[in-house]
């Protein structure tokens, strides 16, 4: 009796639990950007490369995360989410092995490419796989952890390149260390793929794929078996309307959908362009050249990544209190002022006020453009389709004209009720005047004794008041 009751109220820690295990993409994603900072140093000296090389070695993830994000939806939909989280976490984990193990700047290259199409695989689906287990009223919540997660792989990866790099000699740093810092990626790529193993499939693709019971019980244990039914019933519903509509890649560009595919791509233009991937590949390189030695280049973006990750906490308090447009037209603003501030501290070589800027700037980013775009394009394109909201919305706009001529048609009666009612009252005052004279004639017919027969105007002076 007591499982029963539990399964009623359903499982706060269980959905928190599959927000987590699932997030450790983020954890991934945010290893692998600061990685290849901590590395590409060592690279350069070992493999001589020049600026022109610079940029495939440390762009060639991003090559592969286009091309993973591209197919993540088609294969999500054909196998399953979890599916292809877990694929996503396999073929990270082996280009972190890979890229520990090369000899070669051509292999180097191929391997970050294929953790690339991992992270791609994962990154993209891990949002998607949290909104669709999670309840409306944490769902926001649950969606920050993905970041959360995210700005904790930046900031563990950023202390381990400083113990790394602090282990040995610079030689020693060119021939192992680097391989050191890309090839630890592969712990927490094998713990996604054992939390996911643990995992239940999306509760939404259980519905979609015809297996009703299992999405049902997955359901269940994070909502409770009352609102878990009402939950089945509304994917039922949204999934029969994506067929009916019959819904293409050319409907986004569709009145009614172009200006949310607009603000999608605005959203996420500005977050990849707004200057802190540059923080985030080049750190220890700037800071370098800002004069910073020792190693201590790598102790100053472990206390950036330190700040980013306690305002992304800050961030996710606000996210639902202060609201998303505000928060993102603050942050942008001020990171304005503080990259005025960097360029400035950079241009005469003030080093600690230019990491100062540095950790300011940052911790705008954190709670404003980062998570933010991430957690506002699953709320532009909901799983069912922008048609099907514009027909609801044409009904609710009928209903409330048909309301307002009920409430006028109500005034109106109220109106002639109030009319009739005084008339009524006068017409009972008129009775009750004409009552009260009969009755004073009784009373004075009464008190006469007789009439005289003689005196024909008597009755007359008796209706007299």
């Amino acid at each position: 009796m007591g499982g029963d009751a539990h399964q009623r109220r359903g499982s706060g820690r269980y959905i928190v639990g599959l927000a987590l295990s699932v997030g450790l993409a983020g954890l991934l994603y945010g290893y692998d950007t600061v990685s290849i900072s901590g590395a590409i140093d060592f690279l350069q000296d070992k493999y001589a490369l020049s600026p022109a090389l610079q940029g495939p070695v440390i762009s060639s993830i991003m090559i592969g995360g286009v091309i993973g994000a591209g197919f993540s939806g088609f294969l999500s939909d054909k196998y399953g989410r979890r599916k292809i989280l877990m694929f996503g976490g396999t073929f990270f984990s082996v280009a972190a092995l890979w890229s520990a193990f090369t000899f070669s700047l051509v292999t180097l290259i191929l391997a970050r490419i294929i953790g690339g199409i991992g992270i791609g695989l994962a990154a993209a689906l891990a949002v998607t796989y949290i909104t669709e287990s999670a309840p409306t009223n944490i769902r926001g919540v649950l969606t920050s952890a993905y970041q959360l997660l995210t700005i904790s792989g930046i900031f563990l990866t950023n202390v381990i390149n400083y113990f790394i790099a602090s282990s040995g000699s610079r030689d020693w740093g060119i021939n192992i260390g680097w391989r050191w810092m890309f090839g630890i990626g592969a712990i927490p790529a094998a713990i996604f793929v054992l939390a996911l193993w643990f995992s239940p499939e999306s509760p939404r693709f259980l519905v979609q794929a015809g297996r009703v019971e299992e999405g049902y019980k997955v359901l269940e244990r994070i909502s409770g078996s009352d609102k878990a039914r009402r939950d089945v019933e509304d994917v039922q519903q949204q999934i029969k309307a994506e067929r009916e509509a019959n819904a293409s890649f050319s409907d986004l560009f569709k009145p009614g959908r172009r200006e949310a595919l607009l603000i999608g791509i605005f959203l996420v233009i500005f977050n990849q362009t707004i200057g802190m991937n540059a923080i985030s590949y080049y750190g220890p390189v700037m800071f370098s050249h800002m004069g910073f030695g020792g190693n201590t280049e790598f102790l100053a973006s472990s206390l950036v990544g330190g700040i980013e990750l306690v305002f992304t906490v800050v961030g996710m308090y606000l996210i639902d209190t202060a609201g998303r447009k505000k928060l993102m037209a603050v942050g942008s603003g001020l990171m304005v002022l503080f990259a005025l501030g960097i360029s400035f501290s950079y241009a005469n070589n003030y080093q600690l006020l230019m990491l100062i800027f540095v950790m300011c700037f940052t911790s705008c980013f954190a709670f404003s453009m980062g998570p933010i775009p991430w957690i506002m394009i699953p709320e532009l394109f909901p799983t069912y389709l922008r048609g099907r909201a514009t027909a609801d919305l044409k009904q609710a706009e009928s209903d409330i004209k048909a309301a307002e001529a009920e409430l006028a048609r109500a005034r109106r009666a109220k109106e002639r009720a109030i009319v009739t009612k005084a008339a009524a009252e006068a017409l009972v005052a008129a009775q009750k005047a004409a009552l009260g004279r009969v009755c004073c004639v009784y009373w004075r017919i009464d008190h006469m004794g007789r009439l005289r027969a003689d005196d024909p105007f008597a009755f007359r002076r008796l209706l007299t008041p």
